[in-house]
């Protein structure tokens, strides 16, 4: 009997595995298509087999073909490509941070927003408009530099006010402190911007999101950004899995959470500093990409972090076509974009999966 149970359990084990790896599969095909397709739509159409010919052309340094218009080799290399993959990898980089931070805070809506990233960060850049501050060596990277910066200075400030008054660092405390400063740091943009009345409409832009004009450094700083901290995450996976169980569990097993706790922190801010400093402020990715991720793959953070990796970026990819082409010539804010596509989407994926099937039954 107990060989036969055995037998069965290596059955269903290898069946899961299968599956899960036909899953991942699809995704990263049905992405990269969607990438292809996000390139070639807008007020000027790309075929397919044109667009693959000037990539493959361009990357191996082979000569276009006369049949294909300059104008279109352009458009696609010069300017879609790079603000397609800006917008990938930006949402790759939020949604792998959000699924961190649900995952270490365990709270289904916790994100890097949360700990007052985007407030710090719109706070910096606000400084940097309303002064008309310049730099001759940072040039155009200023702002997203000064972003960046401002944003992971007030998680690290959280992150010490944390520690100063609750030695363990406890969830509620990083939650509330992260409250406060965001809260905080609005206020004090607010003010700026009231005062500076003539710098509003560009301020309200930058935190609107957008990828407008993105070339293709934008897109290699946050493509290595992003990977790189993935790959960093990847090496807490089991950390992240122990954690997910609360606190008490993780110290039992042998888990330093404060120390494990600070260094997710800042890799996650990290990774949303990145990307908000190329796109300003985007939300809802970071919340939503990595419920539907844990939906369709599983709760393993080995799985959770690359699959919200590739989901994560698709689905910014498709957010800013639309934001560029529903109303063109005028471009709609993507944050606003992501919200109105992605909330039904996710609703939809969450009501259909088969645990909220189960947990209606149990009801």
């Amino acid at each position: 009997m107990s060989n036969q149970t055995n037998n069965t359990t290596s059955i269903k084990s290898e069946k899961q595995l299968s599956s899960i790896g036909i899953k991942v599969i699809i995704s990263i095909v049905l992405s990269v298509i969607l990438l292809l397709i996000c390139m070639g739509i807008g007020s000027v159409s790309v075929s397919l087999p044109d667009g693959l010919t000037i990539i493959y052309c361009k990357l191996f340094g082979k000569a276009i073909p006369e049949s294909i218009n300059p104008q279109v080799v352009s458009i696609l290399w010069d300017i879609r490509m790079p603000r397609a993959c800006t917008a990938f990898f930006a949402g790759a980089a939020l949604s792998v941070s959000g699924a961190v931070m649900q995952a270490i805070l365990q709270n289904p809506l916790a994100s890097s927003y949360t700990m007052g990233v985007s407030a710090g960060a719109s706070l910096g850049a606000g400084f940097v408009i309303i002064h008309g501050i310049s730099s001759t060596v940072l040039g155009f990277f200023l702002l997203p530099v000064v972003g960046f910066a401002a944003g992971l200075l007030t998680v690290l400030l959280v992150i010490a006010f944390a520690a100063r008054l609750d030695h363990n660092m406890q969830n509620h405390t990083i939650i509330l402190f992260g409250m406060i400063f965001a809260l905080f740091v609005n206020a004090v943009l607010t003010l700026m911007s009231t005062m500076a009345s003539q710098h509003m409409q560009r301020l309200i832009l930058w935190q609107m999101g957008s990828f407008s004009g993105r070339r293709w450094i934008h897109a290699a700083i946050l493509c290595g950004c992003s990977i790189v901290g993935t790959l960093v995450l990847l090496f807490f996976h089991r950390e992240l899995d122990i954690m997910t169980f609360g606190e008490e569990q993780a110290m039992s097993i042998g888990v330093d959470t404060k120390k494990t706790k600070i260094w997710l922190l800042i890799l996650s801010a990290f990774l949303t500093g990145a990307a908000v400093c190329f796109s300003g402020i985007i939300g809802f990715i970071d919340l939503a990409v990595p419920h539907v991720v844990r939906r369709i793959f599983g709760a393993k953070h080995r799985l959770v972090l690359p699959m919200s990796f590739v989901l994560g970026g698709a689905f910014m990819a498709l957010a800013d076509m639309i934001a560029r082409s529903l109303l063109a010539p005028r471009e709609i804010p993507v944050g606003a974009v992501t919200a109105l596509v992605g909330a039904p989407f996710f609703l939809w994926v969450y009501f259909r999966s088969p645990g909220s099937k189960a947990g209606k039954e149990e009801a």
